[in-house]
């Protein structure tokens, strides 16, 4: 049986859809963390927080070594650049309309608004 492998932009943007994954890569910009140290801020079994990383370790965002039976994790960040520029087309997009939006909200703001006439009763 051959098993299917997702093209590296969707296993990122899957590893980065779980917020307990995302916080789990922050805590590693700041070094290496062990299994359990990387579980505890979760309240989570060491088997559940195994999970999570071996997620992440598919999408080649961290790597771990295991050092006895310690298991020691560290970032890769790498497969961020590649989600980054891929978003990059985005953020372009969004700040060619946001500065449309911005140019047409300058332009109301100076014309003067017209005058209300009154009742007349």
């Amino acid at each position: 049986m051959v098993e299917y492998q997702p093209p590296p932009l969707d296993a990122v943007f899957h590893a980065l859809g779980d917020a307990t994954r995302r916080r789990m890569l922050r805590d590693l910009a700041d070094g290496e963390r062990t299994v359990g140290q990387l579980a505890h801020p979760f309240a989570i079994s060491l088997a559940a927080a195994s999970k999570h990383i071996k997620v992440l370790e598919q999408a080649g965002l961290i790597r771990r070594d295991i050092r006895g039976r310690t298991h020691v994790c560290r970032l890769e960040a790498g497969p961020l650049a590649t989600a980054h520029d891929w978003l990059g087309f985005y953020e372009q997009f969004w700040t060619d309309r946001l500065a449309i939006l911005e140019r047409l909200l300058r332009q109301e703001a100076e014309t003067p608004a017209p005058e209300k006439q009154g009742d007349e009763s």
